[in-house]
């Protein structure tokens, strides 16, 4: 999964930041993505100021934060490379800054995706082949993550805490929220541009070929699964789903971003199958992708990433043109975007 940043110039808050979001409303979800965003952002840039030694005046991190009266608490190092890949930002404006309002976080938990240059490449390249095999919880990076949210919710509590990431950053910060979910303590989430592994029909033109498609997919997985899983393996995938039907984390998706699409049909599924009556299994059993049946046979006993039942999922209508650009990032905290958002839960009996 492409990183948020590339160009130099993108680092820099001041050029490249959200521009004229001078008073912060909490409960304006305009400003709370874009400062959300602005954190993740923030741990990009943290790990490019430590590749290129920036340090005190140099570091062109803070002003990610600093800006919307945030301190940084913790930074997350990979004890495999030694590269930044995640940070615990505590809200801490000036008492006259006139922040405050109802809704705001203690805690920001973030996390970055993949920079596509530098010392961290081949470690993020592994990282996302990793996830590809549904593997990603086995690292180090995410044994990491795991623990210093369940140590900081420990601490502060499950309602002062909020989670964040992109791309390979958003896998981590699922995992994480997971994690705790199925523990009953629901993180606030924003997972942006979150990567699920499938075929790419959000970009056929045609509706019809789509839906097609869709309902191929659909009976593909429920038969496919049938015959992979046994009875106990569907009846534990299907407790787990209902564990996790009250966590509703935030999902960020471009239609144009193949690495993140999948999400809208994922739930547009999980609606038909509801209207159609089918129960917990059944439900499950058609979510699954090809990719995560043939880790089942060959005995991968990890949950899929992907599947959860609830989500704010929120779709740009009207995306930029070319894949790095629809996956960036900073597309977020842009002014004036046309989105799209539905609550999917699904509470399968």
């Amino acid at each position: 999964m492409a990183c948020g940043i590339v160009p130099s110039e993108s680092e820099r808050f001041d050029s490249s930041g959200p521009s004229g979001l001078t008073r912060v409303d909490w409960k304006n979800a305009e400003h709370v993505r874009s400062i959300v965003a602005c954190l993740v952002q923030g741990v990009y840039v943290l790990e490019q100021d430590r590749q290129r030694k920036r340090e005190g005046p140099q570091a062109l991190a803070p002003p990610w934060w600093e800006t919307f009266g945030f301190q940084l608490k913790r930074i997350l190092v990979d004890e495999a490379d030694s590269s930044i890949f995640g940070a615990i930002f505590q809200y801490k404006p000036p008492p006259s800054s006139g922040n405050h309002s109802a809704g705001r976080p203690h805690f920001v938990v973030a996390f970055r995706g993949t920079l596509i240059e530098g010392e961290s490449l081949a470690r993020d390249i592994e990282l996302n082949a990793l996830f590809i095999r549904n593997e990603l919880h086995t690292s180090s990076r995410c044994k990491t993550a795991m623990q210093a949210v369940e140590n900081l919710v420990a601490s502060a509590g499950d309602s002062r805490v909020w989670l964040a990431g992109h791309s390979l950053g958003s896998a981590i910060a699922l995992l994480a929220g997971k994690n705790m979910a199925k523990k009953g303590l629901k993180l606030k989430s924003f997972l942006f541009n979150p990567p699920y592994v499938s075929v790419p029909i959000e970009r056929i033109n045609s509706k019809k070929m789509k839906q097609a498609l869709q309902v191929g997919i659909s009976v593909g997985s429920f038969v496919g699964a049938l015959a992979i899983m046994s009875v106990e393996q569907l009846k534990q995938s299907a407790n787990s789903f209902e564990a996790l039907s009250h966590w509703v984390p935030q999902l960020f998706v471009n239609a144009d971003d193949h690495f993140c699409s999948g999400y809208i049909s994922y739930f547009e599924r999980q609606v038909r199958m509801q209207k159609m009556g089918a129960g917990a299994i059944q439900g499950i059993a058609s979510q699954h992708t090809l990719g995560s049946l043939w880790q089942i046979e060959n005995g991968t006993q990890a949950e899929p990433l992907h599947l959860i039942p609830s989500a704010n999922l929120t779709i740009n209508l009207k995306p930029p043109k070319g894949l790095m650009r629809a996956h960036a990032l900073c597309e977020w905290w842009k002014q004036g975007l046309s989105l799209e958002s539905k609550v999917y839960k699904c509470m399968n009996k």
